[in-house]
């Protein structure tokens, strides 16, 4: 593990964007939970196979670093896609996917980008994104800025930690949230903060918060954290 990284995080992490999902062959925003946990709306046949691969490329990634099985933990987001996603990953390292080593959080779900986009092309993120460039604690109307995604994201990671020692832990997630917890990682590993919170807290603001698309992930991307 990153010597800095280890200061304030006790586990080591990876980050997986869901596979190619039925909402993005539409071109669709589905960021509600309402609509995000459909079945309707899970992994298209392309993203079982980003999911197959990526499972066999983060088992590879955990044989170089010598870590055991049973030190895995898959931490999901409770929307059709990723869970889709993560089970596939599960039936690739042969564990149990209803066992204790798979959890869904429920704050590592998708951003909800507001009623004016839900159920739009996907044309329109761009204009969310331009927001989060302009101010990234203005909020689209009735959705989440990004100072609220990564509020929820905080807490996610502090639940995992005090939960889970030493493991691997393989964060299910989406594009947007994935982006902004590599971004605040990033920031909080050059911060001198006692702690996980204490570091986080400091990444919150506009100057670090404004840039989470330099960590774009591709659909079934998979990437170490730390």
């Amino acid at each position: 593990m990153d010597p800095e990284a280890s200061l304030f995080v006790g586990n080591r992490y990876w980050v997986l964007r869901h596979g190619k999902s039925i909402p993005n062959e539409r071109g669709l925003i589905v960021s509600s939970m309402e609509n995000g946990v459909l079945p309707e709306y899970q992994l298209a046949p392309d993203g079982v196979s980003q999911a197959q691969l990526a499972g066999e490329l983060f088992l590879q990634q955990l044989k170089e670093s010598n870590i055991e099985l049973d030190k895995v933990r898959i931490c999901y987001s409770p929307f059709s896609r990723t869970t889709h996603t993560a089970k596939v990953v599960a039936q690739v390292l042969n564990l149990p996917f209803d066992g204790p080593q798979c959890k869904m959080i429920e704050s590592l779900r998708e951003r909800y980008f507001g009623p004016t986009f839900e159920l739009q092309s996907h044309d329109k993120y761009q204009e969310i994104w331009d927001l989060d460039e302009r101010d990234p604690f203005m909020r689209p109307e009735g959705g989440e800025s990004v100072d609220d995604v990564v509020s929820r994201l905080a807490t996610a990671i502090e639940s995992i930690e005090a939960e889970f020692q030493r493991c691997a832990i393989l964060v299910v997630a989406h594009g947007d949230p994935l982006q902004m917890l590599q971004n605040i990682f990033h920031s909080a590993k050059q911060q001198k903060g006692d702690g996980f919170a204490e570091r986080i807290q400091m990444t919150r603001v506009a100057s670090v918060l404004s840039q989470h698309r330099k960590f774009a992930l591709l659909t079934g991307e998979l990437r170490p954290l730390v």
